[in-house]
This record gives structure tokens, sequence and C-alpha cells, in this order.
């Protein structure tokens, strides 16, 4: 059964047209692929990236089991909200799928993964953790939205109690912190994005989701499908999985050898 984020009925009252998206009902378009495209590179647009799945790890031993899971350096993580791009690798150095890790604290990191490979993330992740005694806590209560665009970072900020305005505009790229709507939601906004432009990627509580997403549309921000995503990212040079890299693909050979810390004294 084909899966809907909580902003589908949102979606469809603007008009987009839904389609199955590794078995999620979701946006390609809201009319024009190409004016949103645009849009995202002039100035501010936003995407439901709900169907992508939370990961909460927790546990005294953490560090080391995401030493043993990622080809990147988990120990460049040091301040909290600290953000890292890495793939996690199968036994023959494979990529199961490339994803986002935040430094929460010495105990507790988490993660953002992709909709297509949910699954076997899980089970992945939920095997290797028992040798760490690591909990693996998934969080589907939680919803993302990504606001992308040179001026999304203010958009989003416009959002925000008056306190807190000036400190999320200074978070640093591949950087992230707690911010408070002033509609009361509780966020964790992350200065990252799949499109090549700045921006936030917003992890919002379900409850408080399509009313973020309304604000942002009172604000200006237009909202921007699937199609748009594809093609930001083709013209950034990003990588999809499944399409540049598989199980059957090392990061090497998908040209992320930049994310690959072959001094992390790994088995």
């Amino acid at each position: 059964m084909t899966q809907q984020t909580v902003l589908n009925p949102t979606h469809r009252a603007l008009g987009a047209k839904m389609v199955d998206f590794g078995g999620w009902d979701m946006p390609i378009h809201y009319g024009s692929q190409i004016d949103e495209h645009h849009q995202v590179r002039r100035d501010a647009g936003m995407f439901d990236v709900s169907h992508m799945t939370v990961v909460d790890l927790e546990g005294a031993r953490v560090r080391e089991f995401l030493r043993h899971l990622l080809a990147n350096s988990v120990d460049k993580l040091q301040k909290p909200g600290k953000a890292l791009y890495s793939c996690m690798l199968n036994p023959q150095g494979g990529v199961i799928d490339d994803l986002i890790v935040y430094f929460m604290s010495e105990t507790w990191f988490r993660m953002v993964v992709n909709a297509s490979t949910r699954d076997k993330d899980l089970a992945w992740l939920g095997e290797q953790a028992r040798g760490f005694d690591v909990q693996v806590n998934e969080r589907p209560e939680l919803g993302i939205v990504a606001v992308q665009g040179p001026n999304a970072r203010a958009k989003v900020a416009g959002l925000l109690v008056e306190g807190e305005r000036e400190s999320v505009m200074k978070l640093g790229r591949f950087a992230a912190r707690k911010g408070k709507a002033m509609s009361g939601a509780e966020l964790f906004i992350a200065r990252t994005g799949y499109t090549g432009e700045d921006g936030f990627e917003v992890i919002v509580p379900n409850e408080a989701i399509t009313g973020f997403w309304n604000a942002l549309l009172e604000a200006g921000v237009k909202p921007a499908g699937l199609g748009a995503r594809d093609t930001l990212r083709l013209e950034a040079g990003m990588n999809l999985y499944g399409q540049d890299m598989d199980e059957a693909v090392s990061p090497f050979e998908a040209a992320l050898d930049w994310t690959i810390a072959l001094d992390e004294g790994r088995d």
C-alpha cells in the first residue's frame, strides 16, 4: 500500500501532480517543474521530504558503532549539532545508503536516511547495533521540510521566536540546532540540502508540520516537487542512490572518495 506523508492533503489542495516514489505518494510538481527549479535558484522553494527517515542512535559506544558503519570519520563531529555526509558500507565496501549523521551528544547521534533504503537500513543498523549495545530508534512522528534557495534561511528565521533568529542565521554549513517557531513548534534546523543552494532542512513534529508549511507559504516560499529536486541536484553534481551508487558500487567508483576516511583505525 502506498504511504502518505502528513502533508499529502496539503499537496493535493495546492494542485500537485502526485506520483508513486519508492512506495510513497509524493508531489512531482505543482504545475511547472521548470518554474519550481528556477524559484529555488533565484529565491526560495520548499520540499516535503518527510518520506525520508529520522533515526536516533543511542548508547555509550555509539561513536565506535558509527566508526564501524560509515566510510567517513565521525571523529570530525565534536560539537553538538555538527553534521557529516557519509556512505554506509556493507562488508564488501559497497554503498548500503548515503546519509547525513548529526552529533547530538557522546551517547546520541541522529541519522537521516533515504526513503527507498529505509527497510534495509533499519535492518542493517539493528543487526550491527547488537554488538555495540546501541539502541536504534526510528522517529516516525517527525517530518522534514527542506527550504532551499538564496532567501531560504531568512524565510525560515522569520518564523522563529525573536530570540532565536540571529543564532539560526549564524549556523555554519553542515551544522544544526534546535529552534522554536512562533507557533510554539519545536524544530530541529540543519543547514544542509540537496539542491546546490543554501538553505535549511527542518525536522518538524508531525502535529506541527502543516502549520509550519502554511506559515512558509504565507512568507512567500513556493512549494516545489521532487521533479525540481532531482534536476537541482543533477545540476549541482550530487549523487542519487540507486542510480549513481548501490551495494555493488564503492564510494571510490561513485566519485565520493572525498567522503572516505582511510585513517579511521577500523578493522
